[in-house]
């Protein structure tokens, strides 16, 4: 099995690529490769078609921090990323949020988008990671007023907040790759006091996880 893991920075998956360099993790007729996007849909849209249009995996594997819109989803937890939708793509008018779909300039469930939504369809590979599945949106620009937050939770529903979740679950949908995307969650939305963030340890327990995953799927 040939795996891209895929991630928006070096650090975001140090700790996984020192752990299967120590180990010179290459079984037989099986190859890993790490892709690092850069930060934002943009960044993350180009780099992933490049890299899928020369060589496909047979899987890939996103991960990363993000941002959480409920307390309840303490920094440090781990998720599975099932659904994905763009939280910025269309316009404000008065104090309420109006997408591309809301103003009849893209289709709600046209593929790749169901309902609005990027939805991973495969559940046999989801359900290799014992982690809560959750619905994610993805901006360009950080939310940091308790407005925005408020405006996305009542118009989407999402539990956490990335800058390259949807790109990614794009790209693979259209590419007809099988994938999946973890996230640690590392502070809550809104929240611009990083004394309060814990990055550190996100990202020690996202690397965990995609260390367990990775083994799993390679047995």
């Amino acid at each position: 099995m040939n795996i891209a893991i895929v991630a928006a920075t070096p650090g975001e998956i140090h700790p996984t690529r020192e752990y299967l360099t120590e180990r010179l993790y290459l079984k037989k007729n099986s190859r890993i490769e790490f892709i690092v996007t850069g930060v934002g849909l943009m960044h993350t849209t180009y780099t992933l078609a490049k890299a899928f249009s020369e060589k496909k995996p047979d899987l890939a594997i996103q991960a990363g921090v993000a941002g959480t819109m409920h307390p309840f989803y303490p920094p440090g937890m781990v998720t599975i990323v099932r659904e994905e939708i763009l939280g910025d793509l269309g316009v404000e008018e008065d104090g309420m949020l109006r997408d591309v779909f809301d103003l009849q300039l893209a289709e709600a469930d046209i593929f790749p988008f169901s309902r609005k939504m990027l939805v991973n369809p495969h559940q046999q590979i989801l359900g290799k990671s014992h982690l809560l599945q959750v619905k994610a949106v993805s901006v360009n620009e950080i939310t940091t007023s308790n407005s925005r937050v408020h405006q996305l939770i009542e118009k989407y529903g999402p539990v956490l907040e990335s800058m390259e979740g949807a790109a990614f679950h794009y790209v693979c949908l259209q590419e007809d790759i099988p994938f999946i995307q973890l996230r640690a969650v590392s502070n809550l939305i809104g929240e611009r006091d990083k004394t309060k963030w814990q990055m550190k340890e996100a990202i020690e327990n996202l690397n965990r996880e995609l260390i367990l995953l990775i083994n799993n799927f390679l047995g």
